[in-house]
């Protein structure tokens, strides 16, 4: 049977990822390690401050896997939030596991917090890029109802795989943070086609920034994060490796630069009629999508 994956929250979505009783979840809500400056602003706290990690198994792979609840403060990163991402980053260096698997749903650092989650995206970064040079594979899944964007926008990038919906967004800064700083004319939010387009799956697939697109479903996310594992290569970040992505990014812009749509970059790729490919199912625009994608 199909489960939303974008309807359900954190602890539904890591449960059925994983194989059925694997998860152990720790820092549960019941030890009440909250963030200390929520309280101090009088503003609402999370028992489990907005995040679920834990580790479990997946196709029988032992993996440590954290799934953002989007539903408190929109998934945002705070001090604690972040420490219980580098905590998992690192135990999972120590057991070795298979890889480790991060449901984002987020829409960047918690303001609340400033510096202090600044800090703390800062070190999940670092936590990833170690994990992967100690041999773990670091996949993203983003499917929810908040996206990835700020901070756990890079943060994704700094993995070896991205997973996508059609329904998930992946950005560096929001469609609001964009309008209320450039103005409605660099980017209006309200045009919801425009912001799908734009940093939904479908143009991350297209563009390389997405390795895999799924339909809504958590059975399809966990057939694709199982894939990622099994076929994972060389972990570790290479100085050929970044000097080629350096390349990539390069030729996008002399490509796309003078693109003033989404839509022109997809016609430039090759998609004969871009209005209509976007109401593909997930299958049928990968199908479509792989003779065209820019590859990362």
């Amino acid at each position: 049977m199909s489960v939303s994956y974008l309807e359900a929250n954190a602890r539904e979505r890591i449960g059925q990822l994983l194989d059925a009783g694997s998860f152990i979840e720790l820092l549960p809500p019941s030890q009440r390690v909250v963030s200390p400056h929520l309280a101090q602003l009088d503003a609402p706290v999370s028992f489990d401050d907005g995040v679920v990690v834990g580790e479990g198994r997946i196709g029988g792979l032992p993996v440590m896997a954290a799934a953002q609840e989007g539903g408190f403060m929109g998934g945002a990163v705070g001090e604690v939030h972040g420490a219980k991402l580098v905590g998992l980053l690192q135990r999972a260096i120590r057991k070795q596991v298979a890889g480790v698997l991060l449901l984002v749903d987020s829409g960047g650092v918690r303001l609340h917090e400033a510096n202090a989650g600044l800090i703390a995206v800062s070190e999940v970064m670092r936590a990833v890029l170690q994990a992967r040079a100690a041999g773990i594979n670091v996949i993203v899944l983003v499917g929810s109802s908040n996206g990835c964007f700020g901070g756990m926008g890079i943060v994704a990038r700094c993995a070896n795989v991205v997973i996508m919906s059609e329904e998930g967004r992946l950005a560096m800064s929001g469609p609001e943070v964009i309008e209320t700083a450039n103005g409605v004319e660099e980017f209006d939010s309200r045009d919801r086609a425009l912001v799908w387009r734009t940093t939904g799956g479908k143009h991350r697939y297209l563009m390389g920034d997405s390795q895999a697109l799924v339909a809504d479903d958590i059975g399809a996310f966990r057939d694709a994060a199982l894939e990622a594992l099994r076929a994972a290569g060389p972990s570790a970040l290479t100085l050929a490796g970044l000097e080629a992505e350096q390349a990539m990014l390069q030729q996008r812009l002399e490509r796309f630069g003078d693109a003033v749509d989404p839509q022109d970059i997809w016609r430039a790729l090759g998609v004969a009629a871009p209005q209509d490919v976007a109401m593909l199912e997930a299958d049928q625009f990968v199908a479509m999508a792989d003779a065209h994608r820019v590859r990362g």
